[in-house]
């Protein structure tokens, strides 16, 4: 299934895992393992933060995707369900009326 996880840093701790190399190391070991779709990095409320698109082949997958961002740069994460434009045309097909 397609995902959108979304994560935030704190500005400490994003500071000191920037000077010690931290958050590049964590982005790095996130993106080869997941391989996303795509990946933008953003400021969220004023904290360093990202989106990134991915397939999530099985929910027993969830904790190592996330705990990476949780233990390395203290980091909030959200994991959402996503569709592209032809999942929606799909799905809508299948619920427009006949």
């Amino acid at each position: 299934m397609r995902m959108m996880l979304k994560f935030s840093v704190p500005v400490e701790r994003g500071n000191a895992a920037i000077s010690d190399g931290t958050i590049a190391r964590t982005l790095e070991t996130i993106m080869t393992k997941l391989k996303p779709e795509a990946a933008y990095f953003t400021v969220f409320d004023g904290k360093r933060g990202g989106l990134i698109f991915f397939d999530l082949a099985d929910p027993s997958q969830i904790p190592e995707v996330v705990e990476p961002l949780f233990l390395n740069v203290n980091a909030a994460t959200e994991l959402s369900p996503v569709m592209n434009a032809e999942d929606l045309r799909k799905g809508l097909g299948r619920i427009a009326p006949k």
